[in-house]
Formats: structure tokens, C-alpha cells, sequence
């Protein structure tokens, strides 16, 4: 799979401990999240489909 180079959130680079890639639930496009957007429930908005996740 590939690895986003940023957080989909904040714009920070993904390369601190705890970051992680995944797909979108609905369009299984690409999503990055740092390690302290996830800690803090930061919501994030999937750029292909709009989905708005925690």
C-alpha cells in the first residue's frame, strides 16, 4: 500500500512515531494522521469523497 507524506489534518510529515496510512472507509483513498491529531480525535475530511472522519 502507499504511504501518505502527510496528515491529512494538520499538513505535518508523517514521520514521527505513532503516525499511521490507511485507506478511507468509503473510497479507499490514501490517509495520513499524525500521531497528535489521532491522540486528540482531530477530525479529518477524505479529499476524494468527502467522508469526515474522527
Amino acid at each position: 500500500m502507499k504511504k501518505a507524506e502527510k496528515c491529512i489534518s494538520c499538513g505535518k510529515g508523517l514521520l514521527e512515531r505513532g503516525s499511521t496510512t490507511f485507506k478511507c472507509p468509503n473510497c479507499e483513498e490514501i490517509i495520513g494522521r499524525c500521531n497528535n491529531c489521532r491522540e486528540q480525535s482531530v477530525k479529518y475530511i477524505c479529499i476524494k469523497c468527502g467522508l469526515i472522519g474522527p
